[in-house]
């Protein structure tokens, strides 16, 4: 195009010059001479104007420039991903590939063999009071994840966007022996609006930052604040204060499982409040609790229709004490605050002989500590541990008073966003009774993230 352009702007100015050489030799020209270079004129005129059409042509067809890129970068596409999103709202798409390798021997009982415990440490699944079992081999991908978000700030200065993100975690849909297929599960579904937040995410009550680094999907279990529920959350500074969806765990009067009771009116209340610096981080958090159980009397179980207030604090963190070295740690303590700690340990209230409600009080805490070797060789050392007060009068011995664990792992990343990693756990689970069981897990795991 620039060539055509040059071409034709060249041809206008040896016309033009033509032209102005003719001109001066016309008052001396005889009449022939004379008409010769009218018709000269003439024909330079037609010619001009031809050349002025075909440069209007040329211009009209030439096509609109392309976008600037920067340099050594090409655009991923030239139309938007979000056509529904305001202008100037961007995409992120991340997630990870993981695969575990584990092995495990519960010395006094054994799993089903499709316990939720086979894939990933649960400590109320710990066998007790049974002869060991033979060391079990399980390895399965189902905790790889993906998951998109759109995030749009607009010329005001206000920001707002949306989350969802997925794992594989949900029901088997196959069987092992053939296709090992596993039901797509919902982590996190929820919106944004400055300093507003509706949706499915971490509960307001749990420090997601001072988890510490395991190759078990979660680690510190017997201690940890682990829960992923629906809130409306409000966060301003460090502040932040949430409802969030209510359940209550239960033991009926005389003992028994545990059992949900999805009851009552009142969202459960959490509020925290963090630091960070770089000395690290540090939170404190709140929680508070409308228990409710609400059932139907039958022929072998009284009717129960009662609700109990509840609550507890927890503070916890990570302290770095050096380039390479770092603490997490956390502590919670209350009542009836069960359901909030290592996937439901036990319950968060009991019921008495009359049907009304006695929540369980306890304690629960971890300590990690996270060294760096190398820039691709870290490790950590984990101690975690939770311990109820069952009254034995309502729960019976079956319940869980304590449960414990110790682990350690090395992570190797040969480069940048792969991991492979190794980690030892030793768990314990005591029940009232006295009675008591232990497990021994060697696993590994590779993960590549994106």
């Amino acid at each position: 195009m620039v060539t055509d352009k040059n071409n034709g702007r060249l041809r206008f100015v040896a016309l033009a010059f033509s032209c102005a050489l003719a001109l001066p030799g016309i008052a001396h020209a005889d009449p022939a001479r004379e008409a010769a270079l009218e018709q000269r004129v003439a024909d330079l005129e037609r010619q001009l104007k031809d050349l002025i059409a075909e440069v209007k042509t040329q211009h009209a067809a030439a096509p609109a420039p392309a976008p600037a890129v920067p340099a050594g970068k090409q655009p991923i596409q030239l139309v938007s991903l979000t056509p529904g999103s305001p202008a100037g709202t961007t995409l992120r798409y991340g997630g990870f590939i993981k695969a575990d390798f584990m092995a495990t021997k519960a010395h006094d009982g054994q799993f089903a063999d499709s316990a939720v415990g086979r894939a990933l440490y649960v400590p109320s699944q710990t066998p007790v009071g049974g002869s060991a079992s033979d060391v079990d081999y399980d390895a399965h991908a189902k905790f790889s994840r993906f998951g998109i978000g759109v995030d749009t700030v607009t010329e005001s200065g206000s920001k707002g966007g949306a989350f969802v993100e997925m794992d594989f975690f949900g029901n088997a849909l196959g069987t092992q022996n053939a296709t090992n297929t596993y039901g797509v599960t919902l982590r996190h579904a929820y919106a944004y609006w400055n300093k507003w937040l509706a949706g499915q995410t971490w509960s307001n009550f749990m420090d997601v930052g001072a988890l510490p680094d395991s190759v078990d999907f979660i680690g510190p279990t017997d201690g940890v604040i682990f829960v992923r529920q629906a809130q409306v959350r409000y966060t301003t500074g460090g502040f932040s204060v949430a409802i969030e969806n209510p359940e209550t765990l239960y033991i009926q009067n005389g003992g028994g499982a545990v059992t949900a009771s999805d009851r009552g009116a009142l969202p459960d209340l959490t509020a925290r409040y963090g630091w960070k610096g770089d000395w690290g981080t540090f939170g404190v958090g709140a929680l508070l609790r409308n228990l409710k159980v609400q059932r139907a009397g039958t022929s072998t179980v009284s009717a129960i229709d009662d609700s109990e207030l509840a609550g507890a604090l927890t503070v916890g963190g990570k302290w770095v004490l050096g380039k390479n070295d770092d603490l997490r740690y956390q502590v919670t303590a209350g009542s009836g605050f069960s359901r909030y700690i290592g996937l439901g340990i036990t319950a968060d209230t009991a019921v008495d002989s009359a049907g009304d409600l006695d929540s369980l009080g306890g304690v629960a805490g971890f300590v990690g500590w996270r060294h760096v070797w190398s820039p691709s060789t870290r490790s950590n050392l984990i101690y975690a541990r939770s311990q109820y007060d069952n009254p034995i009068s309502l729960t019976g011995g079956g319940a869980t008073e304590a449960v414990q664990s110790l682990r350690a792992n090395i992570f190797y990343s040969p480069f940048p966003k792969v991991d492979v990693g190794a980690e030892l756990m030793v768990g314990e689970r005591e029940l009232e009774s006295g009675a008591d069981g232990r497990i021994t897990r060697l696993q590994f795991t590779t993960k590549y993230s994106f």
